[in-house]
């Protein structure tokens, strides 16, 4: 063989087809092998035809496969709630403190029959049922969560009982764990794979979901429990943007969990608030200059954006952080209708406005009416279930396209930028297109007449609920472990936790009723 003596590249594209259940999928890929020399990845990144110089972002995707995204969605939610007017009055504080100070309506919560393990299996066989998925066709299954009940097994190892005895075997994925983030680092992984090489036309199964509980005091009307499942693939309603996508991450202990044998955080709820939008600070102004090198215009909030989805911790937050966006705009714009004002105050260094509490009341005041028609339509799920951290961005999706089903049939598809956060920490932020086929996903998902039927329970059954669960996930409580609610309270179809015997093996049945 000769010797190369310079850097040299070979590109291939190759074809290929995947028969699955019966219907032809194609798959186009093109792979690119270098030989890369001394400088040789600085050398491919400034001669890139498809790359501009500073920050890598691609231009050119013909060679992948069309429209990826999320085929279809679903959420679970427990049979049981309260009302988060009802525990204002249980926690003896001030009227309008969980309603209108965090923008609550409810709190979804479970007691000790449902965990982690139970939730995922029933939000992903529910999707299955639904859209009469064959599991074969499932080549990748992905699980982001924080409420870890093993720390070695994974959730996705036991999402397997629903494949394997259909005789499906050969799926990637595991979990991903990094607070409210790991559902978002779970989809790109998924979008990724479908774009990739190693993609066989199979869909990709990602869930989001937790169980988010706090111990008593200020925190605990910001839980809530949800686990979303999505279908991942090509000829999605729901279009990833490609080349447009902003990530920030640092060191941060805002919020974390060391205590292995409870639930509970440990929070730092003001440093929280903070670095959440400190890191939305800095994934807007990345996806602002990457749409603006992309598109070879300024973005726009008002032209370019039609509807803004946010992690919800609490939607009082998700408020603050579309006004923050408004903010950030009108700093870098002197066009901007709040620029001048912003500079007569001296409030142009957004590193300093953090707490400044004067700043948000104004520009929450100025983009109020944005904030009811972007915002507003992604926020039915959030208000009803509360947080359920991985979950959290996915329920507001899911209610943004129930709220737009009907006028997506007929109207240009709409841009949806989505803000992802996890503490510790780590944020995206990213947009979707969203297309025809909206209303199959809404009708299908159904989820209002679900909210309906759910039983609203008394704060303080509530509270003895999460004792139950303290008992369960505590290192001391004797195995094995049955829990004590009872099966018949939960949705027919709902997977649960039959026991925990004496080896910490779980296992699980569905309720059949």
């Amino acid at each position: 063989m000769r010797r190369q003596s310079t850097l040299a590249t070979l590109a291939t594209a190759t074809r290929r087809s995947a028969t699955i259940a019966g219907v032809l999928r194609s798959v186009n890929a093109t792979t690119t092998t270098t030989a890369c020399g001394r400088g040789g990845i600085a050398t491919m990144l400034a001669t890139s035809p498809t790359t501009s110089a500073r920050r890598g972002v691609a231009t050119d995707f013909s060679h992948y496969p069309r429209d990826v995204g999320i085929v279809a969605l679903d959420v679970y939610f427990p049979s049981t709630y309260v009302s988060q007017a009802d525990l204002e009055t249980h926690d003896g504080v001030a009227a309008g403190k969980y309603t209108v100070g965090l923008g609550q309506t409810s709190m979804a919560f479970t007691g000790d029959r449902e965990d982690i393990n139970s939730i995922c299996l029933t939000a992903v066989q529910s999707l299955l049922e639904k859209y009469n998925i064959d599991p074969k066709d499932v080549g990748r299954v992905e699980v982001g969560t924080e409420t870890i009940v093993d720390k070695s097994k994974s959730v996705k190892s036991t999402l397997m009982d629903l494949f394997q005895k259909a005789g499906n075997t050969d799926i990637e994925g595991v979990d991903t764990t990094n607070a409210c983030y790991g559902g978002t680092n779970a989809l790109f992984n998924a979008i990724n794979w479908v774009e990739s090489s190693y993609w066989d036309g199979r869909y990709a199964v990602v869930v989001a979901g937790d169980i988010a509980v706090y111990e008593a005091g200020p925190a605990r009307p910001t839980g809530g429990a949800a686990a979303v499942a999505m279908l991942i693939g090509k000829g999605a309603p729901i279009v990833f943007e490609r080349g447009i996508r902003s990530t920030f991450m640092e060191n941060a202990w805002d919020f974390y969990k060391p205590v292995m044998g409870s639930e509970y955080p440990l929070v730092d709820g003001a440093l929280s608030n903070t670095c959440y939008l400190r890191a939305l600070d800095q994934c807007f102004y990345t996806y602002a200059e990457r749409f603006e090198k992309a598109h070879g215009k300024k973005l726009s909030l008002d032209a370019d954006v039609d509807y803004a989805l946010f992690h919800s911790p609490y939607t009082k937050l998700v408020q603050k952080s579309w006004a923050r966006m408004n903010y950030l705009e009108a700093v870098k714009n002197e066009a901007h209708a709040l620029h001048e004002s912003l500079k007569s105050q001296n409030k142009l260094q957004p590193e300093t406005t953090y707490e400044d509490n004067n700043l948000m009341k104004e520009v929450i005041k100025y983009s109020d009416a944005t904030y009811k028609s972007k915002v507003g339509p992604s926020l039915t799920l959030p208000k009803e279930l509360g947080n359920s951290y991985c979950g959290s961005l996915y329920t507001g999706l899911l209610s943004l396209v129930a709220s737009h089903a009907d006028a997506a049939t007929s109207e240009a598809e709409k841009r949806a930028l989505m803000f992802s956060y996890g503490s510790g920490l780590a944020a995206s932020l990213f947009s979707v297109k969203l297309k025809s086929g909206l209303k199959k996903i809404a009708d299908t998902s159904n989820f209002q007449a679900r909210l309906a039927q759910r039983k609203k329970v008394a704060p303080a059954d509530f509270v003895e609920a999460l004792k139950r669960r303290e008992t369960a996930t505590s290192d001391d409580v004797p195995k094995p472990f049955v829990p004590s609610d009872k099966v018949e309270d939960l949705f027919p179809g709902t997977f649960y936790l039959e026991q925990v015997d004496e080896k910490f093996r779980r296992t699980y049945a569905r309720n059949q009723q």
